[in-house]
């Protein structure tokens, strides 16, 4: 509920005041951690007493192993570049369709409430399909979507046409993120599974950290349809990458599609 109606009324306070919003958003997050901190339990266990503690050298050592995984690490660079591109969305999205196409915060908010509907409405029902097919195919063709939805933000030019590419990169969405996640836990041996979650975390960090400077710096040296041009070269990539490790890893068991119950007759 928050993701639909989030957007439209922080575009709607946005287009009033900027201060108003960040002011909002201080106080919210203000209670929030109230909540927390007064009502949510802890859930982390007590250690054992005879439990050694970990040293730093121990811990460095572990996500060496992780780095050594070149199948894992391939499947991370990937989604690296992936991640890089849907970023945008709530990145330089918004600047360059206010400046390009005067579309103004409330109705970036709007398209925003567009990709929430579509995943309230559809969710539920596409996990439920995707689960009989091979991870890595689904990856890819999310990231086609991905490659389509973002390129053609350099093609169209009218707010219906806006709502369509964010309908398409939220389907795209839709069949990732459940996939991705199970497909770290199934890289990862049982007892280093923190470690490669962790090492998974580079696929949001590494594009938060370098691509809103990239994309700005694009977007004010060169033709502003460069971006969503070179994002949808960069999903493509993506998606050639997670075909390779599906005809490397696909045939082994943990990367397997879920098995389906047959149907009752």
């Amino acid at each position: 509920m928050s993701w639909l109606i989030g957007p439209v009324i922080g575009g709607f306070v946005a287009s009033r005041s900027f201060l108003a919003l960040f002011i909002s958003d201080a106080i919210i997050s203000c209670i929030v951690a109230v909540i927390v901190y007064r009502y949510l339990p802890e859930s982390k266990p007590a250690p054992h007493p005879d439990e050694k503690p970990v040293t730093l050298m121990q811990t460095i050592g572990g996500y060496g192993l992780v780095m050594r995984d070149l199948a894992f690490m391939a499947f991370i660079t990937a989604s690296i570049l992936m991640t890089s591109v849907y970023q945008q969305m709530y990145n330089s999205l918004s600047v360059f369709l206010r400046d390009n196409h005067g579309i103004d915060p409330q109705g970036f908010g709007i398209l925003l409430s567009t990709s929430a509907i579509t995943v309230i409405l559809f969710q539920f029902w596409t996990t439920r399909r995707i689960k009989r097919y091979p991870p890595f195919i689904l990856m890819g063709i999310g990231a086609i979507f991905y490659a389509i939805g973002f390129a053609l933000f350099g093609v169209v030019a009218s707010f219906a046409l806006f709502a369509m590419n964010i309908i398409i990169i939220t389907i795209g969405e839709m069949i990732i993120m459940p996939i991705s996640q199970s497909l770290v836990a199934n890289f990862a041996p049982e007892e280093m599974r923190g470690r490669y979650m962790a090492v998974s975390g580079l696929t949001w960090l590494v594009p938060s950290t370098f691509g809103p400077g990239l994309a700005g710096y694009l977007l004010d040296n060169y033709d502003p349809n460069l971006l969503w041009y070179i994002g949808g070269i960069l999903c493509l990539v993506a998606a050639l990458a997670f075909y390779a490790l599906h005809l490397r890893l696909g045939s082994r068991r943990r990367f397997a599609p879920a098995e389906v119950p047959a149907a009752a007759d």
